[in-house]
């Protein structure tokens, strides 16, 4: 039994089709993935913007909002919330050169366009979270675009952003390369000083990704204390990566175990979930995975997320503060490990 509730994007079950080959697996209908998802034991769903209304391009405003509200519904059929939702700017012909910081006044206005249109559907679905995943957002060419104006293009985007709802909330997840070249807003830091440039950096924070965070070399545990800190982690998106490569969404600790450990434990600690935030998963299922298994890598990463919670329940806090105190890191580690492993 865990102490969180976890969420799940419907792009988690997937047909297997990459850049490098084509689909593996037959597609999932969204109302069976619901129906999955709450079966798992999922809380509530992560949307992009064309999850939960295909071809929004080609509709209304009204359309929009009409479609979204029978989303709902299917999400109240089983007993499921909608998390976030995210505006999808890297797919289309007006994002190639970024979406809030292209280099066209035409691809920028489309791109508020979208999000405005997300925000609509995030209030037809019941939630008040926009995730801004900034796919596209930096140069493909070092000197096609100034870091300065782009981040200040980004800034003036939020702005609009928290104009347009009083309520919506901006959760940036920020990544360091993949698919652009070099990014702006690359880490949670870069998040933090962004939030605190915005007209209202209350409703500004932070989705910590752990594959993206391993991308930029840095530690996902101390990437989520740090947004924690500053009471900026809005949510989290939970996997795991093999070192600096393209971006895995491997299953949730089945590469970093102890550093899989070390997130669970800092979420604990620091009381995550008490104002509401649920746990994300984005995590893919191998290429080779048959159709019958499609849902088998979330099964998988909710039993090592559940297992390494209760692992944390047992940490032995009289018996470690020791350790600390004494500088003995040695057997503190040896502790940690031991624990994780099961031998104590």
């Amino acid at each position: 039994m865990s102490n969180f509730k976890f969420s799940v994007g419907p792009w988690n079950v997937h047909t297997g089709a990459d850049s490098y080959g084509p689909e593996t697996r037959k597609p999932i209908d969204l109302e069976e993935k619901f129906a999955k998802f709450a079966a798992l034991g999922f809380s509530a769903v992560q949307f992009h913007d064309d999850d939960a209304v295909p071809n929004m391009n080609n509709m209304t405003t009204e359309e929009i909002k009409a479609y979204a509200r029978e989303v709902k519904k299917l999400l109240d059929k089983y007993g499921l919330k909608a998390e976030f939702v995210a505006p999808r700017l890297w797919m289309d012909e007006h994002t190639k050169d970024g979406g809030f910081m292209s280099g066209s006044a035409e691809d920028r206005e489309y791109a508020m366009w979208r999000t405005y249109r997300s925000i609509d559907i995030a209030k037809e679905l019941g939630t008040d979270l926009l995730v801004l995943w900034l796919a596209r957002e930096g140069t493909l060419c070092a000197e096609s675009k100034s870091p300065v104006w782009a981040t200040k293009m980004l800034v003036e985007a939020i702005n609009k952003m928290l104009e347009y709802d009083s309520t919506i909330r901006v959760c940036i997840e920020p990544k360091p390369n993949e698919p652009i070249d070099r990014s702006i807003c690359g880490t949670m830091g870069h998040v933090m000083a962004i939030s605190a440039a915005t007209i209202d950096p209350k409703r500004v924070g932070g989705n910590l990704e752990s594959a993206h965070a391993i991308l930029a070399g840095l530690d996902p545990a101390h990437e989520i204390g740090f947004a924690m800190a500053f009471d900026k982690l809005f949510t989290v998106h939970l996997n795991d990566q093999n070192s600096i490569r393209y971006d895995q969404d491997k299953s949730f600790g089945v590469e970093n175990l102890r550093a899989a450990f070390n997130q669970v434990k800092v979420l604990v600690e620091n009381n995550y979930g008490s104002k509401g935030e649920y746990v994300g998963l984005d995590v893919k299922a191998m290429r080779t995975t048959t159709d019958e298994d499609s849902y088998e890598h979330l099964k998988n990463s909710l039993d090592i997320f559940k297992a390494l919670e209760a692992k944390v329940a047992r940490w032995d806090y009289e018996y470690t503060g020791k350790l600390i105190a004494e500088r003995k890191f040695e057997q503190l580690e040896m502790y940690t490990m031991n624990l994780i492993m099961g031998l104590i």
